[in-house]
């Protein structure tokens, strides 16, 4: 956008034909190498002036000719640094002066903070390099960077983006380093993480316990954590946004190890390879997903595996894809050069690398943390005395039709702003319970927080307090607004209702679903929203998770549901799929539950008798709970490591996605279950192989919801659907009632910039707050 404003006089200035321009810039300007841009730009085209950092964005004044200042003002869209992103540009004509040349003056604090902070980025193909040269003077140096790479986000105090409020503040620039510091032309001219071996940040290793001295130091520190990933230990990795914990994926005993210390039994682990080659050598990769990988977030993708044994299969155990990504920081490039150096005689080498921490809690970013957290994981840490200010774990994506979709959304895209409708004040929304993030809405601009997790524990809690507190100081924003969650035993929930004297909104969760999506494409409704996930409480104070609505922000309607079913002992049938199976055959075979091979040596009796007693056997709609049953009662999955599980295994198992729905029963509000279990049941029965089941089972849920979107379509006249929630991250649903939908001309809309699971909660609370307070409304009217 660019606003042109009143000139501060009724008639421009002209003195020689020069005319003096004053320009504010906002978005992702600050630490991403714009001043010196703007100097170089007005020094080619021969401007006086200034440019310097506000809190306001970035502000330039420039002089000269009016065809110069204009041909600027082109080229400064036009070749801005690769990291920045131009949201705003104000431009208004101001008096004449008398300028001898353009100059970078120091940055100005100011209130009113417009700008925008960078994330962090992998380092770049200079810096690279200059890394593996041995005639530079970075050479092998692990923290080498420049205004286009390394730390942005998880270093930054608050702005401006100077050194001072970072965590380099402690490390004195040299006068070589300085010097580049100083100069315009020079890549690293005001990289505030600038340093080299002289005057930066050192690493070391140490083994593990308390005040142990270090193994090795500086490049000697590589040689032998090398030497110990070789021998299959485990070792703790302080990189970008956090600590990583890595064994050698070729040892299925350090592998085996490593899930017995973390206690994380048979989730998959993420790897990280050196390169494309090696990648392919294990996983089928296409163009789009090279595309991710190779981008400067440098996320996770989930690829499609290979049939081969050069991996541990215990890294993704019954999994059909594994989470790869490239090095992203100096240090694992030097880490995996050593490494190859070493395996020189093989084809192949790569690291697990997973989140430094136990199941469940956060990821460890600060030394002493890491050496008393992960006391009994590691054997020993790869350290270093940059300090982390903000934990942000890996981000994960998978491609869908040649869209990538977010999993988690967190290094590398955060805190980059999502452009929203504007808000009359700003709101603080806080999430849900699983996969939590926060929003901060600010005029125009969705900040959303990195992936901050599962609220179940106290660190989880001191985590969210302390990325609340992060977002407010370095976005200068204290709403009075806050938006939650409406189930009363969330911990954010309980968070947000006790932050006296602010005005609170309770949101539906799955209509925060819908609202997150109609956000991100700036819509107002009415829309019908498809949302499908695990859990969520709804207004009837029951589980939803399976639930097709119609509204805009202020006003929904419910207009159909799955068949409510039971949950035979509350949530720890969650862990245990075999529990949801007795009580989906329940309430479908009507009181008879059929013996089933993978459920025959289950307490079922005890089991009929609490559902016949209706003892803590809550009803749910939910969609993901469906997915389980049905994988339970196939024998897939009884019981679970991690989240999905049984469902993730049963869609991997579908075969001929051409194979035929089961028949349904005609069915207006509420979708039949019931039918499903007992065709699926029949089918075991009958003993037809899972991945003919699975793919049946898909089909039916396709035809079903494209058949319960038409009819309601119909009635209400609306062409425009979304498709949300954590049960659209499985692909064949997905595809299928996309191209279903689509090939009936409906407009499918599905989040690309937040995902689909919780983890985008966050914003559609925050924008149906903004809606309400718009309409002085308290709150969402429900029809």
């Amino acid at each position: 956008m660019e606003t042109v404003t009143t000139p501060l006089q009724t008639k421009t200035e002209i003195a020689g034909n020069r005319v003096r321009v004053k320009l504010i810039v906002n978005g992702i300007v600050q630490g991403v190498g714009f001043r010196p841009f703007i100097f170089n730009l007005a020094k080619r085209h021969h401007l006086t002036g200034f440019v310097t950092n506000t809190g306001q964005g970035v502000l330039i004044e420039v002089q000269g000719s009016a065809s110069a200042i204009q041909t600027f003002i082109n080229a400064l869209r036009s070749e801005a640094p690769p990291l920045s992103r131009i949201d705003e540009l104000v431009k208004s004509e101001i008096p004449v002066r008398k300028d001898a040349a353009f100059t970078i003056r120091s940055s100005e604090s100011n209130h009113l903070n417009q700008t925008f902070i960078a994330p962090d980025t992998a380092v770049c193909p200079d810096c690279l390099r200059e890394l593996f040269d041995p005639s530079d003077r970075r050479y092998l140096y692990p923290f080498i960077n420049c205004t286009n790479c390394g730390p942005r986000f998880t270093i930054i105090e608050k702005v401006p983006y100077d050194r001072p409020f970072t965590t380099m503040a402690p490390f004195t620039m040299c006068a070589e380093c300085e010097a580049e510091y100083q100069n315009p032309a020079n890549r690293r001219f005001h990289a505030q993480p600038n340093a080299c071996p002289v005057c930066g940040p050192q690493v070391w290793l140490e083994s593990a316990g308390v005040d142990s001295p270090p193994l090795a130091e500086k490049d000697a520190a590589f040689d032998e954590a090398v030497t110990l990933l070789q021998q299959g230990k485990i070792l703790a990795i302080k990189g970008l946004g956090g600590f990583h914990l890595a064994v050698d994926a070729a040892n299925t005993r350090a592998v085996t190890r490593l899930r017995m210390r973390k206690l994380r039994e048979e989730k998959p682990f993420a790897l990280m390879l050196a390169d494309l080659n090696l990648v392919k050598k294990i996983c089928d990769v296409t163009p789009k997903e090279t595309a991710l990988l190779t981008s400067t977030e440098r996320p996770i993708v989930l690829l499609k595996k290979k049939e081969t044994n050069l991996v541990s299969e215990q890294i993704a155990p019954a999994n059909h894809r594994l989470g790869v990504m490239l090095p992203y920081t100096p240090l694992h490039y030097i880490l995996l050069r050593r490494l190859a150096e070493r395996t020189k005689t093989e084809s192949f080498y790569a690291l697990v690398m997973t989140s430094a921490n136990r199941s469940d809690e956060p990821i460890v970013i600060d030394n002493a943390e890491a050496q008393k957290r992960l006391d009994g994981i590691a054997d020993a840490y790869l350290l270093h005395n940059r300090d982390i200010l903000i934990r942000s774990d890996d981000s994960v994506l998978f491609v869908q039709k040649e869209t990538s979709r977010l999993i988690r959304r967190s290094r590398g895209y955060v805190p980059r702003p999502i452009s929203v409708a504007p808000t009359p004040e700003p709101i603080l929304a806080v999430g849900g319970e699983l996969k939590n993030t926060i929003c901060l809405l600010k005029d125009k601009h969705a900040f959303v927080s990195q992936h901050i997790g599962d609220l179940e524990n106290f660190r989880a809690h001191t985590f969210f307090e302390e990325t609340v507190r992060h977002f407010q100081s370095v976005f200068t924003c204290m709403p009075n607004i806050i938006a939650h969650d409406m189930h009363p035993g969330y911990f954010s929930t309980q968070w947000a209702q006790q932050q006296s004297g602010r005005t609170h909104f309770a949101i539906q969760h799955h209509h925060a679903h819908m609202a997150a999506c109609m956000a991100e494409y700036n819509i107002q409704g009415p829309v019908l929203g498809l949302i499908l996930d695990g859990t969520g409480y709804g207004t009837d104070h029951t589980i939803w998770g399976g639930e097709l609505l119609l509204g805009n922000y202020t006003t929904v309607k419910r207009l159909n549901r799955l068949e409510p079913m039971p949950i035979p002992g509350g949530e720890i049938a969650i862990r245990q799929p075999w529990r949801l199976a007795l009580g989906y055959l329940y309430t479908s075979f009507k009181g008879h539950i059929p013996i089933l091979p993978s459920l025959k040596d289950k307490p079922i009796e005890a089991i009929r008798e609490i559902l016949e007693k209706e003892i803590n056997c809550p009803l749910t709609s939910s969609c993901g709970r469906l997915f389980d049953a049905a994988a339970a009662i196939c024998g897939v999955r009884t019981t679970i490591h991690y989240e999905a599980q049984a469902a993730i295994e049963f869609t991997q198992l579908a075969e001929d996605l051409n194979e035929p729905a089961y028949s349904l029963p005609e069915f207006e509000n509420t979708l039949p279950v019931s039918s499903i279990i007992k065709a699926v049941t029949h089918d075991v029965l009958s003993g037809v192989p899972v991945g003919r089941i699975s793919a049946r089972f898909h089909q039916t849920l396709i035809r079903m919801f494209t058949k319960a979107v038409t009819r309601v379509a119909d009635r209400h006249h609306v062409r425009t659907v979304i498709l949300s929630g954590g049960v659209f991250q499985n692909e064949i649903l997905l595809n299928g009632l996309q191209d279903a939908l689509q090939k009936l001309s409906f407009e499918v809309l599905i989040p690309t910039q937040l995902p689909v699971n919780d983890g985008g909660i966050s914003l559609g609370q925050a924008a149906i707050a903004r809606e309400l307070i718009k309409i002085k409304q308290n709150q969402v009217i429900w029809t």
